[in-house]
Formats: C-alpha cells, structure tokens, sequence
C-alpha cells in the first residue's frame, strides 16, 4: 500500500469514518473509497460495508475498515447488567452511563467502562456517531430523554428505550415539545427490542441485543 493511501487510511480509522480499500487483482492498483456514493462498485461496496466484512467482487478486492460498533447503554439497571456482557460477546464496545452512583457501581458492571454522569456530560465526551447505539433504560425521563435526543441528533444506528406504548407517546409528546421533529421521534425503537414476548430483565436484554443487531447488519429489515 502507497504511504500517502495509508496515511489517508489512517486518519479515516481515528475519525470512525467507513473506509474501502479496493485493490485490482491482477496488477495490484489500489483507491480508497471513503463514500461509495458514485463509484462504479457502489453496490458492491455497499455490501461488503453492510456486511462488515472485506470480499472479492469481480476482478477487485474490497477490503472494509468499519469504525468498531459501540453500545452505550443509559441505565445501570438489572437489564443493563445482563445486556452489557452479552453485547461484548458479539463484538459490541459497551459503556454504560447513569448518574446514580448506588447503581452504576464496578461491582454490578465487572469489566464494563462506567460514567457516573449525567447523559449531558457523558455523552459529549464519547463521541456518539452512526457506529453507537443508545439504549435508554431507566424509565427516568430526567435521564433517558437527553440521551435519546443526543443520540437521535448524532445518527447513531439505533436508538431504543424501554417503556410501554403509553409511557412512549407521552414521551415523544415531551420530546417534540422540546424540539424534535417527528421523523426523528419515529426512529426511537420503543418498546425496546425485538417482539419476541419478553419477560423478565434478562429476555429484554436478549430481544434488545438482536434488536441492535438487526438494526447493524440488516438495516433494511428495521422498522
């Protein structure tokens, strides 16, 4: 690989931007591909980003340098206590933020990155980007609310939070008061995740987790 495509490789990496390295088969020439919008693999491309995994296409090598997914839960709850290790089983980053320090205790959470902040500090200093799920799941408005808003402003792949039907429309009531228009609210998976008839911390933690994953791997299929 050239050092200056390496270079502008490099610095895609350390933004958390998608890059494509494509490399002709037969003499090596290579490209960087930050948006395939436009490019003659753009379909191709597109695949293998959604895929997450490098693949031959043709006469040409994509290889796929997608930022790390992350999960940021809000909520050190007994969901998040079974969420949070099952997320890191399939590759996800987990960090896990609530303000009550009795609950966001290294204790309940071995090994998982903790903020005992308030979502409006935390969350400015992670750095949410398409690559961050939010899963808000406190049931505490003072807490879920500015999450929520600061996920679904930063474009992270899915945003859920915990809640019934009615706890969700008063909250888009109190959300669209605040500002936020209703294709965002409409992106707010709520309940939180999939319907498989959860009961119990640890299913909804698991029909959460494949929510997310859906929502990764399988954009398309997300409702």
């Amino acid at each position: 690989m050239e050092l200056a495509l390496l270079g502008e490789l490099n610095a895609a990496r350390a933004a958390r931007r998608p890059a494509t390295v494509v490399t002709r088969l037969d003499d090596g020439a290579q490209r960087l591909v930050l948006d395939p919008a436009g490019d003659p693999l753009e379909t191709e491309i597109a695949a293998a980003r959604r895929a997450g995994r490098s693949r031959a296409a043709g006469e040409w090598f994509l290889a796929v340098y997608e930022p790390s997914p992350r999960l940021v839960v809000v909520g050190a709850v007994h969901i998040a206590q079974t969420l949070a290790p099952m997320a890191t089983a399939v590759g996800l980053a987990v960090t896990v933020v609530d303000p009550r320090t009795a609950f966001a205790a290294p204790e309940r959470f071995p090994g998982v990155a903790l903020r005992a902040e308030w979502p409006d500090m935390a969350l400015p200093a992670l750095g949410l980007d398409p690559y961050t799920a939010v899963a808000a799941v406190t049931h505490d408005p003072k807490i879920d609310d500015p999450a929520l808003v600061a996920a679904l402003r930063a474009g992270c792949f899915y945003v859920g939070a915990l809640g019934s039907r009615k706890t969700h429309a008063a909250r888009r009531e109190r959300l669209r008061a605040a500002g936020v228009a209703d294709a965002a609210l409409d992106r707010i998976r709520s309940p939180i995740g999939l319907a498989i008839g959860a009961a119990g911390p640890e299913e909804i933690a698991v029909a959460t987790l494949a929510e997310i994953v859906m929502a990764l791997r399988a954009p398309e299929r997300t409702p």
